[in-house]
């Protein structure tokens, strides 16, 4: 296979900027441009008057380079928005137009591409963010995604898909990156083989993948690949985009079952046509070492190299402040094999420390989250977002505001997931607590909501849709979740441990708050 360079994108720069400067001159309507920069991985903010640009992070790796090049350009065009995607992305805010162009063409220079990161393209690999570092995984799968995601970029130019396809790899029954239900997920297994999960998706006609294969050797990967991208384009919807998904083909070829089988023809079809998509991969060893010092507290987690660290920093609402993500790309500088992972919940691990190194990182992350609830995930919301119905961002600062104010203790509240639509960004339908986007009318006159969703669950084998408790009006929302942690609180007990005991404690208390 060879390898598209990331160079060789700048001959496409052209005809975004002439494209772009006809939208911003008012020569092209939203519509018509939206479905040609996907394809460059920006689209217009609501209103039209400044655009983002989506920085694909493959695996949801920022190595120092990267950083450095992220935080070099936040600094040179003054950039105050900065938002960590549940897709493992940093998407950058607030754009005009030279500020795009300069952007999306230097990030080349440094490995970064935004092509495809939009539209109806292969999307960022993603990737378990602590693979290669951490103890409990089956093994470190992130040289496999770096190779699929090499592989996939292949696609860009090829025959079109019906919609995007997201591909993801697990390293352990945690499904942090959600393997068991993306378009087509690779989860590792204790023998060093990934099993494979095919059409599964949130948003509208949520679905779980279908398992369609077993044991699969790792360098086999490919043709897995491969055998997806036909199976969308001979049974994918192009006709409907509301039904283009890959997670309606389970319908469309009558269940799973019958899904598994067009996959697998697919695939034997992959096989029998000579060609070689076997790769060779070897994980990167970390020689560092630890050099006698230690770290401790609830952001460090130590890594399975002996002495060494990682430190989790989860920016409010994934959107960490311009300063502190500069600083912090300068002070990683200085650190040897320091890297940053961006992780599936908007989180981010600075990996690869010393215990020195970990406290240093440590104090200058200290804005972020402090307690399990603060680290709840929200899409970019409808303030940012041209199809966004509510303002989760919005909705996220006031209840972290609210239960700060109210002392709710660390742990009685779970991480919940905020979605502006139904679009489901902000993964809420698999999370403890998520809500979606909604308007309520009240006496005639719509009013701003969200739909409650209870007991999501993500890991392997567990994986549950949480359930539709109801719709509460947007102003509500901080007093029901202040309740819902004072009760959980008075009982003594965690979150996860009250609600394992009462499944149905958070429909009672919801229901004072339903309309």
């Amino acid at each position: 296979m060879k390898k598209i360079e990331p160079m060789s994108w700048k001959q496409e720069m052209a005809a975004f900027r002439e494209k772009t400067d006809a939208f911003y001159k008012g020569e092209i309507k939203k519509n018509e441009y939206k479905g040609f920069s996907g394809l460059y991985g920006s689209y217009a903010q609501k209103g039209g008057q400044a655009s983002m640009l989506r920085l694909r992070m493959t695996a949801g790796r920022v190595t120092k380079e990267k950083m450095a090049f992220t935080a070099d350009a936040i600094r040179r065009f003054h950039i105050q928005r900065i938002h960590f995607t549940t897709c493992e992305t940093i998407q950058l805010h607030d754009l005009q137009p030279e500020m795009i162009y300069d952007i999306m063409e230097g990030a080349l220079d440094c490995g970064i591409v935004t092509m495809g990161g939009g539209g109806d393209f292969p999307r960022n690999v993603m990737c378990s963010p602590l693979s290669g570092v951490e103890a409990e995984e089956y093994f470190d799968v992130i040289p496999y995604a770096e190779a699929a995601a090499e592989y996939l970029m292949h696609f860009i130019k090829t025959e079109k898909m019906p919609r995007k396809l997201k591909v993801c790899f697990s390293n352990s029954p945690k499904n942090y990156p959600h393997a068991t239900y993306r378009d087509l997920g690779f989860a590792a297994r204790e023998d060093g083989k990934f099993d494979v999960y095919s059409a599964g998706g949130l948003g509208n006609n949520p679905r779980f993948g279908v398992k369609v294969a077993e044991a699969v050797e790792p360098e086999k990967i490919l043709y897995y690949i491969k055998a997806m991208w036909l199976t969308f384009r001979a049974y994918g919807n192009y006709e409907n985009r509301a039904k283009a998904r890959t997670r309606y083909m389970q319908d469309v070829l009558g269940g799973a079952e019958n899904y598994k089988k067009a996959y697998l023809e697919k695939l034997e079809e992959v096989f029998a046509s000579g060609e070689d998509l076997t790769i060779s991969v070897t994980a990167p060893e970390c020689k560092k070492t630890g050099d006698g010092t230690e770290a401790s507290g609830s952001r460090v987690l130590p890594q399975k190299q002996r002495g060494l660290y990682t430190v989790a920093w989860h920016p409010i609402g994934g959107q960490p402040s311009a300063e502190t993500f500069c600083r912090l790309s300068d002070l990683l500088a200085e650190i040897p094999d320091a890297e940053m992972r961006l992780a599936p919940d908007e989180g981010a691990y600075i990996i690869n420390l010393t215990g020195s190194e970990a406290e240093k990182v440590l104090n200058l992350t200290s804005d972020g989250a402090r307690t399990l609830f603060e680290t709840s995930v929200s899409c970019i919301g409808a303030s940012i977002c041209q199809v966004g119905l509510r303002d989760s961002q919005a909705l996220l600062q006031v209840c972290v505001d609210a239960v700060r104010e109210a002392s709710i203790p660390d742990g009685a509240l779970p991480q919940i997931h905020i979605s502006g639509c139904p679009s489901s960004c902000g993964t809420h339908q698999t999370g403890a607590l998520g809500f979606r986007g909604a308007a309520k009318s009240i006496d005639g006159k719509s009013q701003p909501a969200f739909v409650l969703y209870v007991n999501g669950r993500e890991s392997q084998g567990k994986e549950a849709f949480g359930h539709e408790a109801g719709t509460i009006l947007q102003d509500r929302i901080p007093a029901f979740l202040v309740e819902l942690g004072k009760t959980v609180a008075a009982s003594g007990k965690s979150y996860e441990e009250w609600i394992s005991e009462d499944a149905e404690g958070v429909d009672k208390i919801a229901a004072g708050y339903l309309v």
